[in-house]
């Protein structure tokens, strides 16, 4: 799986170095923490930074260390995650993570809980206290920071060298201590934690490759040695009849690559029906080494909503066979992974219709209009299926172009049959020879005419189906349409164009020496008054100048309490355009657009520019 994608800055200088990362506040930020600090110290080392005898288990303990900050950060705060960190002149390495909830404190690793609490307080800021030899927490408004600081060449250990870190790594975040009664002690101790746990870190997963990724992160090492996870797709529901497992998982990962192979040849075969498992498992021994060579491994078929979706095989050296507590933990557990794998593979489902239905709801082509240059920019966010903004640029014959930018109030497929119906509606009412005012008088009162019989065939449904009254509130409502619509014709001297907005944000005319103003005037929403009668107005396009139609993702932009409309600022935006192509215009609008709210729109966004040109 790819790394976590990360705003990244890397400075070096003569004696020292130091980068900064930010990360989403997900379980894959660790592995992202980690891999952007292997790359730092690669780089360090062929610059001949640092000490050459201890950079290696210096930058062990760096992985380590900044692997247990940044979980604790997302696991305890939830929040984006930033991360420091730097090479000191004297060879030391300092890292420091900071997140955006400082009401939370740092579990303390000096709380003195028992060895096996590990579900409520964790052992990872004991493993940073024991590698670093000063280690802290320092709290701002708005953020809390915990800092580590690693001596050049690492931190020795007094016992003796240190184990293999990723093992060591694992024992501390989730101990298996190998001893009799150690999954009795910590599965009475832990179990409902643990499942508590899993449950808040799969719900919400949309990706069912993260979802098998968690699934062996909470697995592995804490209930099995390794494990593996099989998925099924639609064309292979009869399950255990081929393929490679989607993951697999080891304590050890130079083991992963030789055992992924053994179980590619020998998939799970369930039995029949829908039984959830366990089920026995040949043991891979041939794979897993001498250490290896005798153990036992379950299999867990993964069903939801009554249909089977993957397996889930687990397996322990030197075991004849598991705790019955393990496999029943396990098999609650199963039960949670495959809720998770469903839900995601739903989402998919979903997103994929949106986006087929999203792309029929639009042009498959920009009409090109001899003497205008035009530039779109279209970005729906996403939430609720398909976008309620649309766009339309299209000819009309007899010499004349129309366009259309509009926006459905709410989105989803209700949106979708608004869209449905008006775009359609504009092409063909356009063709025919209607002028704009009076395409959007026949629009309105096509709005309400449909509104009126959906809502009167609701009514008649719902009094047949309980013979009850019709209440306010009752079947489907009204779709409101703001709509911008224009229509242009070339000439020699540059483009009429004639245009009019239905509760619309207004169009912007841009002359070539920054001059602004607006091309239109207020009018109501389409689809709410009957009878409504609209009104067009003329401007001519000489060459040079800019056209500038958006939806209320751009005008409403929000940062804070302010907008970016507010005092007029899209016209002052515009302004500073002056001079610029169609596509330069749109795109520094574009830009403006998204820096003023310092995170991704809340809101679809379309913006349209049409630019008459020069010579």
């Amino acid at each position: 799986m790819a790394a976590i994608p990360a705003q990244r800055e890397s400075e070096t200088y003569n004696r020292g170095a130091h980068g900064h990362a930010t990360l989403p506040g997900s379980p894959l930020a660790p592995g992202s923490a980690r891999a952007l600090l292997r790359a730092a110290f690669a780089e360090w080392a062929d610059l001949g930074l640092g000490d050459p005898k201890g950079s290696a288990r210096l930058a062990e303990d760096a992985l380590a260390v900044v692997s247990e900050l940044v979980t604790n950060a997302v696991v305890h705060a939830g929040t984006e995650v930033e991360v420091d960190w730097r090479l000191e002149e004297t060879g030391a390495f300092v890292v420091e993570v900071r997140d955006h909830h400082p009401t939370r404190a740092p579990r303390d690793p000096a709380g003195g809980e028992a060895p096996y609490d590990i579900p409520d307080h964790g052992r990872g800021l004991r493993m940073v206290a024991t590698l670093a030899e000063s280690w802290g927490v320092t709290y701002r408004a708005g953020t809390k920071t915990v800092w580590a600081r690693l001596p050049a060449g690492g931190k020795e250990d007094p016992a003796g060298p240190a184990p293999e870190l990723t093992l060591e790594a694992a024992e501390a975040l989730a101990p298996q201590p190998q001893r009799p009664g150690a999954d009795r002690d910590w599965l009475g101790r832990g179990a409902l934690s643990f499942l508590a746990e899993a449950s808040d870190l799969l719900a919400g997963q949309l990706d069912e490759s993260l979802v098998t990724a968690l699934t062996g992160q909470l697995i592995v090492p804490r209930l099995a040695d390794w494990c593996a996870v099989w998925l099924e797709d639609e064309a292979t529901l009869r399950g255990g009849d081929g393929g490679a497992p989607a993951r697999v998982w080891h304590a050890s990962e130079n083991r992963i690559e030789e055992l992924s192979r053994a179980l590619e040849k020998d998939p799970p075969c369930p039995l029949d029906g829908l039984r959830s498992g366990p089920e026995t498992y040949p043991w891979p021994g041939d794979a897993l080494g001498p250490q290896g060579a005798h153990g036992t491994a379950l299999a867990y078929r993964l069903i939801a909503g009554g249909r089977p979706l993957g397996t889930l095989v687990i397996g322990r050296c030197g075991l004849d066979r598991f705790p019955d507590e393990v496999t029943g933990l396990i098999e609650d557990l199963s039960r949670r992974v495959a809720l998770a794998v469903g839900a995601a593979r739903q989402y998919a489902r979903q997103v994929t219709i949106s986006a087929v239905l999203q792309r029929g709801l639009l042009p498959g082509a920009v009409a090109q209009i001899p003497g205008v240059s035009s530039a779109l920019v279209y970005e729906p966010c996403d939430k609720g299926g398909p976008s309620g903004d649309f766009y339309d640029l299209f000819p009309a014959g007899d010499g004349r172009w129309c366009f259309a930018v509009g926006d459905v109030q709410g989105k989803g497929p209700e949106a979708a049959v608004v869209i449905g119906l008006a775009r359609p509606w504009l092409r063909l009412l356009a063709r025919e020879g209607y002028r704009v005012a009076d395409v959007l008088d026949r629009l309105n009162q096509l709005l309400l005419d449909d509104a009126t019989e959906a809502a009167d065939a609701a009514a008649r449904a719902l009094v047949a189906a309980g013979g009850r009254p019709v209440f306010p509130g009752d079947g489907p409502q009204t779709r409101f349409l703001s709509l911008l619509y224009g229509e242009l014709t070339p000439h020699d001297d540059g483009v009429r164009c004639t245009l009019a907005s239905a509760g619309h944000p207004l169009p912007l005319l841009l002359r070539p020496d920054g001059e602004v103003r607006t091309a239109a005037r207020p009018q109501t929403l389409l689809g709410v008054v009957e009878d409504e009668t609209y009104t067009s107005e003329t401007v001519d396009l000489r060459p040079g100048d800019s056209l500038l139609c958006v939806t209320d993702g751009v005008t409403e932009r929000r940062s804070g309490p302010h907008q970016f409309d507010d005092g007029d600022g899209l016209a002052r935006a515009l302004s500073g355009c002056a001079g610029l192509s169609a596509e330069l215009i749109a795109e520094r609008i574009r830009c403006l657009v998204h820096d003023f709210g310092g995170g991704l729109p809340e809101d679809d966004l379309a913006l349209l520019v049409l630019q008459a040109e020069t010579g």
